[in-house]
């Protein structure tokens, strides 16, 4: 299933917030749209932002009334920074902003007509291109997965969270249609519950076995000898770390000191190797996240909150990291700190 669709100046997607107990599709007509369903959370997932992003992008030229090459260059720029101002951790976002900002500047048209086609279809491309690449995430990782292996992962780096298919969830599905009997365990992943609101509709509607656990329940799990493998997906990967959701280092420590493999899967838009992890904003949510389940309030008012979206797992703790175009093992990871010089 297209987690997100480009439909005649129209960009339709689920409302992740309202899931798993309701399936409603947003219609997103213009750049403010796209901006508060990206920040409140409609949107989300790493390589779905980067697609976001460039959609919003798309809208922008779509709707533009501009009259000269520089005008309409102008409002892009505008709806680029907009959709790049709405949440600092994952860099997908960011990289498609700017991969449609050079490949508008580059065409040496002054057709605005033709600029916005160019435009729209740049947008179109960066979606094929991660649910293609997602299917090869998938492959790679499957390799990974034993028959009767049960895998760990946390969050949703599922088809919710990409264009099509997933990223940690793809390595379970290519195993699942591979033919091998496998389980999963979703970590819960509070506060906004991605795990079990996401990750663990995914699982269950495609009838792959999933059981649900709260995040604190992990250690236990793992003492017990329920797990095999841990995979997750990643927001950014920097020279030294892996971020993603928030508990995801907890994870990792845990595997380490359980012997249990810890892999990483993303896309090779998710790479932001000019950074090291310290260099990095991670994003703070609203208190009312971790105040609040839903419309309910569960702690005392006006109590202090500490409340980040996200976390980074040294790469110490990482197992390997499945990409589109194979494995990176630990021996790879030296490569980082030098991807100017070396190809990885």
């Amino acid at each position: 299933m297209r987690t997100i669709k480009w439909q005649n100046g129209t960009v339709v997607t689920l409302d992740q917030t309202k899931l798993p107990s309701e399936e409603t599709f947003l219609e997103i007509k213009t750049i403010d749209q796209m901006t508060e369903a990206i920040k409140n959370m409609r949107i989300r997932g790493a390589p779905l932002l980067g697609a976001a992003a460039a959609f919003g992008i798309a809208i922008a030229a779509h709707n533009s009334k501009a009259e000269t090459k520089q005008q309409f260059l102008s409002e892009i720029e505008e709806a680029a920074t907009k959709i790049k101002s709405t949440r600092p951790t994952a860099v997908n976002l960011f990289w498609a902003a700017d991969r449609i900002l050079r490949k508008a500047k580059k065409e040496e048209t002054s057709n605005i007509s033709n600029l916005k086609s160019l435009i729209i279809d740049e947008a179109q491309k960066i979606a094929d291109e991660d649910a293609q690449q997602n299917r090869q995430i998938g492959k790679n990782g499957a390799r990974l997965i034993k028959d009767g292996d049960t895998i760990l992962t946390h969050c949703n780096a599922g088809e919710l969270a990409t264009v099509e298919y997933g990223t940690a969830l793809a390595v379970i599905r290519a195993a699942w249609e591979e033919g091998k009997k496998i389980k999963v365990i979703a970590d819960e992943t509070r506060p906004l519950l991605q795990g079990a609101r996401l990750t663990a509709y995914e699982l269950k509607r495609d009838g792959i076995p999933v059981t649900l656990i709260t995040d604190n329940m992990a250690a236990h799990v793992m003492k017990k000898g329920l797990v095999n493998i841990v995979i997750v997906g990643a927001d950014r990967i920097v020279q030294d770390a892996v971020f993603n959701k928030i508990g995801t280092y907890g994870v990792a420590v845990l595997a380490k000191e359980h012997n249990i493999p810890f892999y990483v899967a993303a896309p090779k838009s998710t790479f932001d190797l000019s950074h090291k992890s310290n260099e990095v904003t991670i994003e703070e949510r609203n208190p009312e996240e971790v105040t609040h389940i839903g419309s309910k309030q569960i702690a005392p008012s006006g109590i202090k909150v500490l409340n980040p979206a996200f976390d980074a797992t040294p790469l110490e703790y990482i197992s390997g990291i499945i990409h589109e175009d194979g494995i990176y093992y630990k021996e790879d990871f030296a490569k980082f700190k030098n991807y100017q010089t070396q190809q990885i």
